[in-house]
């Protein structure tokens, strides 16, 4: 019997400068993303729309954003990182611009909900991660991982507090165009990510190890595997939280009386919060059994949330909910994608996580237009609220009987 062999890679550049080149793309590409909360009540109010139809263009881009991942990450495995990030930034920009521009439902969808899905599916920190499995020695992948994801969180902290200070200085209109120009950073910053095409280099090394292994066969073999299939399934609740947080809590936070500031200010302590928090969970799964570490923060969120809806509102308790979830926020990402490299290599790493992405992303597009639907029915978000708790702590019972060891298969002759 043999398991997962990790592919060998002829990279030239020093670690460092990939890790830090990702990081600023990460960074560049989730800012505007985690800011998009902060759009909703003016472009609300300036078309007379209910918040259901800034809901489904917002829940349709987290479902478009995981429906593309698997097919991006596919791309990349097969011939390199570098061309999808370019596409994929530039797609993010041009949905970024018809956003600012959309004067109707159908426009904000296609550029809110389609363009930037896709957009985010090619250039968003999950490819990101995918060149680091790839070009990294395994010993500093998950620290990576770590650094990677407290990136994206950074690009949280900065963004929404400059939106809100340019939405009231400039409008909404131009703060949507400033933010699709600071995309074209992703252009140069992706050469550094440039991971071997398959049948060059250490690709050919790669299908050494694997020889013959296709997609599909890839696919079959990642969802026979139980404990894959339970990583997938847990990972929903991540998305339906996070998206749901990042939509509706500055509308939330104004419905309750809290001036504008406070709901920009709350998405950034979550982000600055949320560097700490995925640095340290890179670290804790070098370090700890990576299922205990999931259960830990799916059921921290719902203790989180519980205190936050039971709690007066108020600026103090938004902010100290923003660092509590902060810390939990995109902790789940480093132990979920070194598990999916665990069980099955580095091979196809940025195709198997991007279908765990996608259940995330559908848990993303529940969790923001029942948000939306359910306000506007109820004029209250707090069902959204208690089905967040109920689903952390069912994906902390779903990620405890995960068995971390890689995948065997037969022993080639």
């Amino acid at each position: 019997m043999s398991t997962v062999q990790e592919p060998m890679t002829a990279r030239k550049l020093a670690p460092a400068l990939i890790v830090t080149a990702g990081c600023l793309i990460a960074l560049a590409t989730f800012g505007p993303r985690s800011s998009a909360g902060l759009f909703q009540v003016p472009m609300t109010q300036e078309y007379g729309w209910g918040r259901d139809i800034f809901s489904l263009a917002i829940a349709i881009q987290n479902l478009l954003w995981g429906v593309g991942q698997p097919f991006a990450g596919a791309v990349a495995d097969r011939f390199g990182a570098v061309r999808v990030l370019c596409v994929g930034a530039i797609m993010y920009a041009l949905g970024l611009i018809v956003m600012a521009y959309a004067a109707t439902p159908g426009m904000l969808t296609l550029g809110a909900g389609v363009l930037i899905g896709f957009g985010l599916s090619g250039c968003s920190f999950n490819l990101v991660l995918g060149a680091f499995g790839k070009l990294l020695p395994e010993e500093k992948r998950p620290l990576a991982f770590g650094a990677g994801t407290a990136a994206g969180s950074l690009g949280q902290f900065f963004y929404p507090p400059i939106g809100t200070a340019l939405i009231q200085s400039v409008g909404w209109h131009s703060t949507l165009f400033v933010f699709a120009l600071s995309l074209l950073v992703v252009l140069p910053l992706s050469l550094a990510l440039a991971t071997p095409k398959k049948g060059s280099g250490a690709s050919s090394a790669a299908a050494a190890n694997l020889p013959g292994q296709t997609i599909g066969q890839a696919l079959a073999e990642a969802f026979r595997h139980p404990s894959y299939v339970l990583l997938v399934l847990g990972f929903f609740t991540c998305g339906f939280q996070l998206a749901f947080i990042t939509a509706h809590m500055p509308a939330y936070l104004r419905d309750t009386g809290l001036p504008l500031w406070v709901g920009g200010w709350t998405l950034a302590v979550i982000g600055l919060a949320n560097a700490a928090g995925s640095l340290y969970s890179g670290y804790l799964s070098t370090r700890m059994p990576k299922r205990w570490l999931l259960a830990g923060i799916y059921v921290g969120r719902s203790v989180a949330i519980l205190a936050f809806i039971m709690l007066p509102p108020s600026p103090a308790n938004a902010i100290l909910f923003g660092v509590a979830i902060g810390v939990l926020w995109l902790s789940t990402v480093p132990p979920t994608s070194s598990l999916v490299m665990l069980m099955f290599g580095t091979n196809y790493m940025a195709m198997l996580y991007g279908f765990a992405f996608f259940s995330h992303q559908l848990g993303g597009f529940l969790g923001v237009y029942l948000g939306g639907i359910l306000y506007e029915a109820t004029g209250s978000y707090i069902v959204v609220w208690w089905l967040s708790i109920a689903l952390g702590i069912a994906s902390a019972v779903i990620n405890l009987p995960i068995k971390e060891k890689p995948v065997v298969r037969p022993a080639i002759a």
